[in-house]
C-alpha cells in the first residue's frame, strides 16, 4: 500500500510503500491525532515517525506496479 503524509508547515510530502493494511494505517492514524506519534514502518524495515499535531493530512492508496519496457497500455 502507498502511503504519502503531509506535514504542517513543510513543503515536501513523505511518499513510502507499506506492508501494512489499511486498518492498521487507519489506527495509527486516529491514536497518533488523540495525542502521541505516528509511527509506521516502510517496506524496508525503516520508521517513519511524525508527531500527531504536525499531520496535515494521510492520504493511502494501492501499491501499482512499476512498468518495466516501453511497450504500450
Amino acid at each position: 500500500m502507498d502511503i504519502t503524509i503531509g506535514v504542517r508547515q513543510v513543503a515536501r510530502e513523505l511518499s513510502f510503500e507499506t506492508q501494512m493494511t489499511p486498518e492498521e494505517v487507519s489506527a495509527a492514524v486516529e491514536k497518533a491525532l488523540g495525542g502521541g506519534t505516528l509511527e509506521l514502518s516502510d517496506t524496508r524495515g525503516r520508521k517513519v515517525i511524525v508527531p500527531g499535531e504536525s499531520l496535515g493530512f494521510v492520504e493511502m492508496g494501492e501499491a501499482t506496479p512499476r512498468r518495466v519496457g516501453f511497450a504500450g497500455p
